[in-house]
């Protein structure tokens, strides 16, 4: 028999419009908000879109495994500094909830994963977070839901890892009847001009119709929607924006080093460079790579290209000088003591600041903590000053019993010096200056000469 009998084009036809049926029926509920979103980690980047969905008409529901934080948006309370309790109130009254409980996925039809994406002790990317996220929920995943992976990772994660284990359960094919995007995200806590709805949204689906699916889901909550070829551009092009910057702060710091050697103001260099109106970014120096995505993302990728046989030299490269940094002012504030006739060893030193970046409450990755460790290890006497970090939270990597200090005249005479690592903008730089007997200067805050200034 010749060409297709008309059992065969029906069963075709048929097994079409059941795609389009369930790509139709989910897109049809996040157009109307009848859809219930699920973020998955309400952190840095998760509790920012909560608010955004709840703000746009989405009934949302946060899950996490830190009761804390749960609890915390229960009864309308914030727990990161730049997040309003009012915000969380106002959230709370448009239905806005969170749980610990990971079962109520499956009353979700949009589940959005946003949980941490570290390095394991070897440099290599530490997937445990996403993969047992994701295990968690596999049981309650159901037809025509979508899920998006927004934690930064390396190229081919939602292909090679979640996809895999979505395609196990028997009744769901992706593409088909669920839908797999990744979206990275984007966020940059502490920042006033941008926020969760202003900041245009790479999204790449695992299939054309997932990709659909996923612009209808982020469509109402976010301006601008950048649709990508492919799940592996869209994780590329996540580590390219951040590996960009490491580059170009590894470069900056290490220029920072040699302008200092021939008696240069670097920063004074970097603003008369910056009034190029062309071919010139303005990157300023400082003590370290800090944050959950700059000092770790770059690494995602060098490890990803051993697989293809390539070394990453230009990366590591980079890494390898912003690393260095720390040491770097150790090195500056030793040389200082030492002509006071001081050692570390004995000296009280006092940190200014320990959020990774100005203005936030973010401790990940800061080089002040390493800083805090070297002193420690040279016997110094440390205490720190940070008005977003009142208490120095337990780490597992780093052990400090200490809390905020009061900056006032009569405290600031009793240390030998103050380390400015975070020049957060809610602090008396000048009241700190007249009553310090030395300041190192990591990020340039002190432009004018003062013999009490050292710049590190």
């Amino acid at each position: 028999m010749y060409g297709n009998t008309s059992t065969d084009i029906t069963a075709k036809f048929l097994d079409l419009g059941s795609k389009l049926d369930s790509a139709s029926f989910t897109i049809d509920k996040l157009n109307s908000k009848t859809a219930q979103i699920g973020i998955l980690g309400m952190g840095y980047v998760g509790l920012p879109l909560m608010l955004r969905f709840t703000e746009v008409g989405f009934k949302v529901i946060g899950f996490d495994i830190d009761k804390y934080k749960v609890d915390s948006i229960n009864t309308g309370r914030s727990y990161i500094n730049h997040i309003t309790e009012d915000s969380i109130l106002k959230a709370r009254s448009l239905g806005l909830s969170a749980t610990i409980d990971f079962s109520q996925a499956k009353n979700c039809d949009a589940l959005i994963l946003c949980v941490p994406t570290p390095l394991n002790n070897y440099r290599e990317p530490d997937l445990s977070y996403v993969i047992d996220t994701l295990e968690s929920i596999l049981p309650y995943l159901h037809e025509s839901q979508i899920i998006s992976l927004e934690s930064t990772t390396y190229p081919g994660t939602t292909d090679e890892e979640l996809y895999p284990r979505i395609a196990a359960k028997k009744n769901l094919i992706v593409g088909e009847n669920f839908f797999l995007v990744y979206s990275p995200e984007r966020e940059d806590p502490g920042n006033q001009n941008f926020s969760a709805h202003n900041i245009p949204k790479i999204i790449g689906g695992f299939t054309s119709t997932c990709l659909e699916v996923g612009k209808a889901l982020y469509d109402d909550a976010i301006n601008s929607i950048v649709p990508v070829s492919s799940t592996k551009v869209a994780e590329m092009t996540k580590l390219l924006e951040n590996i960009h910057r490491a580059v170009n702060i590894g470069l900056v710091n290490e220029m920072k080093v040699i302008a200092d050697k021939m008696g240069i103001d670097i920063y004074e260099v970097i603003d008369a460079a910056a009034t190029k109106p062309f071919g010139f970014t303005p990157y300023y120096p400082g003590p370290g790579l800090g944050g959950h995505c700059i000092p770790i993302d770059p690494y995602y990728l060098t490890w990803k290209a051993r697989e293809y046989g390539l070394n990453t030299r230009f990366i590591d490269l980079s890494g390898e000088v912003n690393q260095k940094m720390p040491s770097y002012v150790i090195e500056k504030l030793s040389e200082a003591l030492n002509k006071k006739e001081k050692s570390i060893k004995g000296s009280k030193v006092l940190i200014l600041g320990v959020a990774y970046k100005k203005n936030v409450d973010d401790m990940r990755e800061s080089p002040s903590l390493r800083i805090m460790e070297i002193l420690k290890a040279n016997e110094a006497l440390i205490d720190y000053h940070d008005p977003n970090v009142p208490t120095f939270p337990k780490m597992r990597k780093y052990k400090f019993d200490l809390n905020s200090i009061e900056l006032k005249p009569s405290i600031l005479n009793f240390y030998d010096a103050v380390v400015l690592c975070t020049d957060h903008d809610n602090i008396d730089y000048e009241m700190i200056l007249n009553n310090s007997a030395l300041i190192i200067d990591t990020r340039g805050k002190y432009r004018t000469n003062s013999e009490k200034v050292v710049k590190a």
